[in-house]
């Protein structure tokens, strides 16, 4: 056992000599190995032992055993404990997701607040038979390469010294050594998937290939080196479809599948969101054929006009409108607006060197007292000065190609649903500067931090 951490140690570059390792300790047989194996080592890579363990709050008494049992293993190896009590079921229902996806973010929360305390790594006790399990779960998910890869040694601060070394083996070091171990009565029902795949599947697959982590393993490997080749085709083909707004929606159907598919994956990861296999195609439709798709809550992929862009859509929020007010700088959607009332001679000098002051300047004398500085209604429409074609805002929008994520932020000065003024975009007919104007009005944006 000891000989196989060493391996993984020294292959993946887990460790450097001096480290805090915090080992995510739950009571089991793997993760008391773990724990037990990095003591053994502790002399030689200079290491500093800890352990943090998660009170999950769902399993009674039998969790508060798990606690005290750590705690006690701790003592006897002489390393730091650390421990959390959470409420799982109720954290879940707060987040609208499962109780074992919510267990894990609790977890490795914890273990990053606690790494980040002691400028730690943090090793799970993940092991061969793990990466089978998830193998076979992201199997049948319909997962692509990335999926099957596994579970990686080394993630950021996360390392998996136990990813050589499979169930059976920590079971036998725990022996071996005389350590106690408890075992998760969760484990040993069929509720969760995981427990179905290591309950009913991975037995007769064993029976097929009794070596089945060790091959499971090297196809993970074998994988893992494909898929960092065809991320780094990725990461050069996003570079090369690269657009203003996002990515050219031609560019990205040109690209090999497998690339394609890591492309999109690499852009969901910005909204720490692992795409389904059914999500990469219904992307790759929309990229095709334009449209919108939502992936997760408020998460969107949307392509139109040629562009394609994964975006986060905030709930709508209410923006106060702010009146004409010469002495006041007007502050809407976090940005802050420049008043500025001067006569027509210094507005002809300005527009010889400012450009676009006609787009930012009105007839200050036609300008209602009732206008106000807000975001776009339903009803909205304007006559540009320089079109001298009415259009609802809406459809002004679409035809300027202001992505739709973006609309009701972009600020309007409007008379009830008739606009006069739209930012970076123009003034209405009615109030542009004339021959006859005799006061201008100049909207420019300033700097909010001034």
């Amino acid at each position: 056992m000891v000989n196989k951490v060493i391996k993984a140690v020294e292959k993946f570059n887990m460790l450097s000599f001096g480290d805090t390792v915090i080992v995510g300790l739950s009571g089991g047989a793997d993760s008391c190995a773990l724990l037990a194996v990095l003591c053994e080592l502790r002399e030689k890579y200079g290491l500093r032992v800890c352990a943090c363990h998660v009170n999950h709050g769902l399993r009674g008494s039998e969790a508060d055993r798990d606690e005290e049992f750590s705690r006690r293993l701790c003592m006897e190896y002489s390393a730091d404990f650390f421990v959390l009590h959470a409420d799982i079921n109720e954290l879940a229902k707060q987040r609208h997701i499962g109780t074992e996806q919510c267990g894990r973010e609790v977890r490795y929360s914890f273990f990053e607040s606690k790494a980040n305390e002691l400028g730690a790594k943090i090793a799970t006790a993940h092991t061969a038979s793990d990466n089978v399990e998830t193998v076979l779960f992201n199997l049948a998910r319909g997962s692509g390469i990335a999926g099957l890869c596994g579970i990686p040694p080394v993630r950021d601060n996360i390392i998996r010294p136990l990813i050589f070394a499979d169930r059976a083996q920590t079971e036998a070091y725990c022996r071996e050594k005389g350590i106690d171990y408890v075992t998760d009565s969760t484990n040993l029902t069929r509720e969760y998937s995981r427990n179905k795949l290591r309950l009913d599947a991975v037995p007769v697959l064993r029976e097929i290939n009794p070596s089945l982590e060790e091959a499971v393993c090297g196809l993970s490997q074998r994988l893992r080196e494909a898929e960092e080749y065809i991320s780094a085709s990725a990461v050069t083909a996003l570079e090369h479809a690269r657009v203003k707004g996002g990515y050219s929606a031609e560019k990205l159907s040109e690209m090999p599948e497998a690339v394609f598919s890591a492309a999109v994956r690499r852009l969901c990861g910005e909204f720490t969101m692992i795409p389904e296999a059914r999500h990469i195609e219904l992307i790759r439709k929309i990229v095709y054929n334009g449209g919108a798709v939502e992936l997760k809550s408020r998460i969107y992929a949307i392509s139109s006009q040629g562009i394609f862009r994964i975006v986060k859509r905030s709930e709508r929020e209410e923006y106060p409108e702010t009146g004409l007010d010469l002495s006041v700088s007007p502050v809407i959607c976090n940005k802050r607006f420049k008043l500025e009332l001067i006569n027509i001679d210094e507005f002809n000098d300005r527009k010889k060197v400012e450009k676009n002051l006609f787009d930012n300047s009105l007839d200050y004398d036609t300008i209602p007292l009732t206008s106000v500085f807000r975001t776009r209604k339903s009803g909205d429409s304007i006559t540009l000065s320089r079109r001298n074609v009415t259009k609802s805002v809406k459809k002004l929008f679409t035809e300027l190609k202001v992505p739709a994520e973006q609309r009701d932020e972009v600020v309007l000065l409007a008379n009830e649903s008739r606009v006069l003024w739209i930012e970076d975009t123009g003034v209405c007919m009615e109030c542009a500067v004339k021959n006859n104007t005799k006061n201008v009005l100049v909207i420019s944006r300033q700097d909010i931090s001034k």
